[in-house]
C-alpha cells in the first residue's frame, strides 16, 4: 500500500477510534491521521508479540481501530497530566 492509502486508512481509523471514545480530545486532522496510522502499528505488533499476527502480517481493521483507541486513550492521559 502507498503512502496515501496508509494515509487515508489512517484518518479511517482514527475517525472510527475519535467517535467511539467519549470526551472532547481537541485535535486535528493531522492528530487523527498520525494517530489511526499508530493505531495499526501498535496493533500489528502488539499482535505479533501476543501470537495473534505472523511476522509481515498487518493488523486488521479491527486490530487497527483498537490499537488507536488504547493511544487515544494515553494520549488523553498524558495530556491532562
Amino acid at each position: 500500500m502507498g503512502i496515501i492509502g496508509t494515509i487515508f486508512i489512517g484518518l479511517i481509523v482514527g475517525l472510527i477510534a475519535r467517535f467511539l471514545k467519549p470526551g472532547d480530545d481537541g485535535m486535528g486532522w493531522i492528530m487523527t491521521i498520525l494517530l489511526g496510522i499508530g493505531g495499526a502499528i501498535a496493533a500489528t505488533y502488539g499482535g505479533q508479540a501476543l501470537g495473534i499476527y505472523q511476522a509481515g502480517q498487518g493488523a486488521g481493521f479491527i486490530g487497527a481501530v483498537i490499537g488507536a483507541v488504547v493511544l487515544l486513550i494515553l494520549y488523553g492521559a498524558i495530556k491532562k497530566g
